[in-house]
């Protein structure tokens, strides 16, 4: 029994060791991830959620901007023209959206860049979907990595 609890101990030890080394990553904050992470959830009919985009972060809407992040794959591979962009790296769990982590903006470049957990930096033009569909509500289109 004893043997048992010893054991347990030693293991509870070793996770909370391991759980403590979590990497930092870079901040990527600026002011127009900071204008993204604007946007939130309202109830805009009885019974009916969507997203509001505050007029600060529509004025983004269909201009060129710059972002730095992190690219997150959506798909098997090397090279992507097409992925997300998150502010934290993959291995922060960008999809947990918790605290204040602005959403992840879909991306498609006009030519495919390899994959990198380093943070990069991307200019295109900034789109809001604002119109309810499952499909992501920020995208970058025609993105070139600087």
């Amino acid at each position: 029994m004893m043997k048992k609890l010893g054991l347990l101990v030693f293991l509870c030890l070793g996770v909370r060791v391991l759980a403590a080394q979590v990497r930092v990553h870079t901040d990527m904050r600026t002011p127009t991830w900071n204008l993204i992470g604007l946007r939130y959830d309202a109830e805009i009919a009885p019974g009916k959620w969507g997203s509001v985009f505050p007029p600060a972060l529509k004025a983004l809407n269909n201009k060129v901007i710059e972002l730095p992040g992190y690219i997150i794959p959506t798909k098997v591979g090397s090279k992507f023209s097409e992925f997300m962009f998150s502010i934290v790296p993959i291995a922060s769990c960008p999809y947990c959206g918790s605290g204040d982590i602005p959403a992840m903006i879909q991306v498609k470049m006009l030519t495919a860049i390899p994959i990198t957990e380093k943070p990069i930096k991307l200019k295109g033009i900034f789109i809001i979907n604002d119109s309810g569909d499952d499909r992501s509500e920020f995208f970058l289109l025609n993105a070139k990595q600087l």
